[in-house]
Formats: C-alpha cells, structure tokens, sequence
C-alpha cells in the first residue's frame, strides 16, 4: 500500500453561515467560476477530512466546497427542541453560497443526507457520489442484514478499528494517527436528531434519476461489496467501483484510487 503525505492545500473562503432555518454550519470553499463539489463527510468527520480531494479537484478547475454539519468541528450542536433536517440544512447552505447545480460527494453517514437531497431536489444536482454509505435506507430486511455483519459491541469499538482497513493500519500507523487526530477534532456537540425529509428504501431508490457513482472498499465492514451491489440493483443510473485493499475510509486510504475515479467520474457528468 502506497503511503501518500497529505499535499498542500488551494487557498480557501472559512466561515459559518447563519442559515434561514436556524443552523450555523462551518464552511471551506475554494470559490472560483468552475462547477462546484459538495463534500459531506462521516459521522466521524468534519469539514477537515478532506485534504486529499480539495487540492486536487481544485487544480482540476472545481469550486471545492465541504461544511461541518451541526454537531460537528465549527458548527453549532444539534437542538434537540428544534433539529431539523441535515438535507434542509444542505439545501440552504448551497443557496447562502450562491451555488445552483453541484456534484454531491458523501462517505459513510453523508450519504443518507445527499441521498435524501436527492429525493427532494434532483434538478439541484449533476451527479451524486456515494462511498461506503448505507445511503439511509430503512427497510426492515435491510437494516437486519446490516445489524448482523457486525457483532453486539461494534459501535464501542475504536472508531479506526470500525473504520479503517487492516491493510491501511499495518502499513501506516501515521496516517491512522492523522486520521484519529481529525476525528477526534471533528466530534464537537450534540450531533444526534435530525430526521430526513423522505422514507428512504430500496422502492425510493429505484425512483433516483441523478447519475450516481458507487464505491466501497472490499475490507469495508459496513458495507462490503455483497452490500453495494443491492444499491446498484436499485439505482437506474449508477457506476460501481469497488477498491482493493481498504475499509470504510476510502476517501483517506486510497486517495489515488478515489480521486482518480471521481475526477473521472465529474468530467462525465460535467452538464
């Protein structure tokens, strides 16, 4: 496995937008006139964990945007009187920026919040990228197969045990240190509360008209590639990729791989 530092990173607009619903989530925004890449991260991110994509999308001519949602490094906790909705929030942080149509790239947890973006305002987006994400569906036959690949104690295990592959840890203890570092950076408040807009399922899936890119790692115990490939089964307009020799952390473990198949991926979808 290829041991990669984390590069430089583009110069970048932060700040926190104080949203019409009542959210103030943290931003990074590259700016600049080409199509803009919104990038929602884990339930163990933030807007931070994405140095390896930023600098490179944005050499690549994208306006690269990634946001912390509530709860998470920079932005306000979860109001457990008034939550909201993270695809709502999604929806008025992209308007307070001025952006029209985007690409959504989500890992893990992100995905249920683009997905349900998706539901709500296809024409809003170019293409949707989902890696190792469960995507938010709740049907009962889903949800029990997913419970049962993992045994009872698995949340409480280490998040870079949960998260990151054997290959990766063996072979870069440093980066697993980085990795930590920004997760243990990233989980700041409340972050638990906040329901979708839409009842997610394999039925609503079907309906999904935004090309969409599949990806997950073939050491993911979340969602193997046995897993992905019921999402492909459901989702008319999709690509699968599944990446060798890493977990849940693609975006982190194989930034070669993901990057290389993204910016592939957006130039194909470009209108």
């Amino acid at each position: 496995m290829k041991i990669i530092p984390v590069p430089p990173q583009a110069p970048v607009t932060e700040g926190v937008a104080a949203l019409p619903g009542g959210a103030r989530l943290y931003y990074r925004d590259t700016g600049g006139p080409g199509p803009a890449v919104v990038f929602s991260h884990p339930a163990t991110g933030s807007a931070l964990v994405w140095p390896y994509q930023q600098p490179v999308l944005a050499a690549a001519g994208y306006r690269v945007i990634s946001y912390s949602r509530r709860g998470h490094f920079g932005s306000e906790p979860v109001d457990p009187a008034s939550p909201g909705s993270a695809s709502v929030d999604l929806r008025e942080l992209v308007d307070w920026l001025g952006v029209g149509g985007f690409h959504a790239v989500a890992s893990a947890a992100g995905g249920a919040i683009v997905v349900d973006f998706a539901h709500s305002h296809p024409e809003r987006l170019l293409s949707l990228t989902l890696s190792s994400s469960v995507g938010g569906v709740r049907d009962a036959d889903y949800l029990a197969l997913s419970e049962s690949l993992r045994p009872k104690g698995f949340d409480d295990m280490p998040p870079d045990f949960r998260e990151i592959g054997p290959s990766y840890r063996a072979a870069n203890p440093a980066g697993v240190r980085e990795w930590l570092a920004l997760e243990h950076k990233a989980l700041t408040g409340e972050r638990l509360g906040q329901t979708p807009v839409n009842a997610i399922g394999w039925k609503s899936l079907e309906t999904m008209r935004v090309p969409t890119l599949l990806m997950t790692g073939d050491a993911d115990l979340w969602l193997p590639p046995s897993v992905l490939r019921m999402f492909a089964a459901r989702i008319p307009d999709n690509e699968m990729v599944i990446v060798p020799e890493v977990g849940h952390a693609i975006y982190w473990e194989d930034p070669e791989t993901f990057n290389r198949v993204l910016l592939d991926f957006l130039g194909r979808h470009a209108d």
